[in-house]
């Protein structure tokens, strides 16, 4: 009995310390200088459906990941860049290899995360992941991680 009571009090005290929000991914944004190039990159090399921005077409396009998940591109005069690949969007797929596939008959490089081009990484956790620079030159990781794919 007592083993049975200490283990409720874990589970509850657990409790405690669990996510209290139900969170919804919504979007990712992107602030770029040449919105059409940029948005170009999106519609074709990654397949991405736009949808419309409810006031600013000028200033803005929207895509549509899956769902209501969204990715936001937003123009302005002057971008401050990271270089670095820690800074990206990942979106996840089931056939990693047939993407590879359609980038390299369009000549698309992609990177392994040390940065050799035109390799896939193998993580130890048994995803495969590469990575894209878009014309801007964000980092967009494209992964193999097990999702939901309704």
């Amino acid at each position: 009995m007592k083993k049975l009571l200490l283990l409720v009090l874990l589970f509850a005290w657990g409790g405690l310390w669990s996510q209290k929000f139900d969170f919804t991914y919504d979007h990712y944004s992107f602030i770029v200088e040449d919105l059409k190039k940029t948005g170009d990159f999106y519609a074709d090399v990654l397949g991405l459906e736009e949808i419309p921005h409810p006031s600013d077409t000028l200033n803005f396009r929207w895509f549509r990941i899956r769902g209501n998940t969204q990715v936001h591109l937003i123009r302005k005069d002057e971008v401050q860049k990271s270089e670095s690949k820690s800074v990206h969007l990942c979106l996840a797929i089931k056939d990693l290899d047939g993407y590879i596939e359609f980038l390299e008959s369009r000549d698309i490089p992609y990177w392994d995360w040390p940065g050799k081009i035109n390799t896939v990484t193998h993580r130890a956790d048994g995803v495969r992941q590469i990575y894209l620079r878009d014309p801007e030159d964000n980092w967009v990781e494209i992964n193999t991680a097990e999702h939901e794919f309704n």
